[in-house]
């Protein structure tokens, strides 16, 4: 029952959302009525130090937290960052960018290379940027107007910002922490000998997919991406504002820990707001116009909001409906009920994990909830914990990136004025291939 109440809301929502129904309004509908749902079955839907003294009410209770939640962390992290980008275009900044950038061109003949470029660098920054929705937001701060500007579609441009994060690099994240103590590996030896070189492999798997998938989509969408001529960007503004867009990222690197005190990215921003009205204010000595300017960063901010962060919040009550109502746990039953060879129960739990981060749009939480097998599984088949583990680790990233209400999708695709599933379409094939070559990759690469 927990899984056929699952399945119906997620066709539930996919179809609403695909007849043009407001995202937000469908997710959180669907979402609260899980959570009643989940009331009527006698499940809790919040602690019982949090509980309102009603069940019914604790639903209610359990979508103000998480208002509060996403609107005070997340949310004024996706609100700055959008406030950022509309000051730059608003100055002209991006534009000085896009005029710079644009001479090398003629020495490309497509931009899908650029695209590809602009990939890697992205993958580069999830090394700074551990959370896939702050990395796909700054991204599209960022590199979005670029691409887009330089002749790639805004569906192409949207889609290398939402995947980065689909491969996981970093050996010091949360994820590879926990799989190295579930293998019960070193955790240098689980990273750089296993994880690194197969996330590696991925991601130049990935690269190429990109090139060849957005191409074939803007041919049949109609789009021809054209050279941008230099003279064709106006900007007044001089050319050192080119820097300014990327601050954001080198106060990342820096202000990292290692050799300067390490701040939060909300910080980091405003830093680069201040630094950026105060050079505004230099070239003309007009405060009045400085205010002005500034006042773009604040329409940006409300803009995010609304379209935004009220959509991640209703992608979180709807998330929390699906675990709350057993679906997870289900899944979770269904896997320990596999009996199969080594080869078989990898392909399946990575597939279970991958689809269970695509359902609730968390990479996080099927990771964790599926991982607690794996000592009992390894032990019962005799099979290697890495080798079950790691696929199961890119997975669930992998499978978020896929998810239409995933935070990193729905920022993307909220900031991009695009259909959340539009970006899932456009990252289909790239993930898709990243997940087989991951599969692959681990059979020949990690012992069972």
């Amino acid at each position: 029952m927990d899984l056929i109440i699952g399945i119906a809301a997620i066709v539930a929502v996919s179809y609403y959302i695909v007849k043009g129904y407001s995202a937000s309004g469908v997710l959180l509908t669907v979402g609260m009525l899980l959570l009643l749902a989940s009331v009527l079955m006698g499940k809790e839907i919040i602690p019982a130090d949090k509980a309102t003294g009603s069940i019914y009410l604790d639903v209610v209770e359990y979508v103000k937290d998480l208002l509060l939640n996403r609107g005070g962390g997340l949310g004024m992290l996706i609100m700055v960052l959008c406030g950022f980008a509309a000051y730059m275009t608003h100055l002209g900044a991006n534009d000085m960018v896009v005029k710079l950038v644009s001479h090398p061109l003629k020495y490309i003949n497509s931009p899908y290379l650029l695209m590809v470029v602009a990939y890697f660098l992205a993958c580069l920054m999830s090394f700074a940027v551990p959370s896939a929705t702050g990395l796909g937001v700054l991204l599209m701060a960022t590199l979005f107007p670029i691409m887009v500007n330089v002749g790639i579609s805004r569906g192409a441009a949207a889609a290398i910002c939402a995947s980065p994060a689909a491969i996981i690099l970093s050996p010091t994240s949360g994820d590879v922490v926990l799989a190295a103590e579930i293998a019960e590996i070193p955790l240098t030896k689980f990273a750089f000998s296993y994880t690194l070189p197969i996330s590696i492999v991925a991601i130049l798997a990935i690269a190429i997919s990109h090139f060849f998938w957005q191409k074939y989509l803007d041919r049949r969408e109609g789009f021809v991406a054209e050279e941008l001529e230099v003279k064709e960007i106006v900007t007044k503004v001089p050319k050192f504002y080119a820097i300014l867009p990327f601050t954001p990222i080198i106060g990342v690197l820096i202000f990292d820990g290692s050799i300067a005190p390490k701040l939060d990215i909300i910080t980091i921003v405003i830093l680069c707001l201040i630094l950026t009205a105060l050079l505004d204010f230099l070239r003309s000595f007009d405060a009045r116009k400085m205010y002005q300017d500034l006042e773009m960063t604040y329409k940006g901010m409300a803009d995010a909001f609304s379209g935004v962060v009220m959509l991640l919040v209703a992608a979180g009550v709807f998330a929390k409906g699906l675990s709350t109502v057993g679906f997870i746990r289900t899944l979770i039953d269904s896997v320990q009920s596999l009996g199969s060879g080594s080869v078989i129960m990898m392909i399946a739990l990575a597939l279970i994990t991958a689809f269970a981060a695509m359902a609730t749009g968390s990479g996080n939480a099927p990771f964790y909830a599926f991982i607690e097998l794996i000592p009992r599984i390894a032990k019962h088949m005799g099979i290697n914990p890495a080798y079950l583990t790691i696929p199961m680790l890119q997975a669930s990233n992998i499978g978020r990136s896929l998810s239409p209400v995933s935070g990193v999708v729905v920022a993307v695709s909220g900031m991009a004025n695009l259909s959340p599933f539009v970006v899932v379409k456009r990252v289909s094939v790239p993930m898709i291939v990243g997940f087989l070559t991951v599969i692959i990759c681990t059979e020949f690469m990690v012992a069972a």
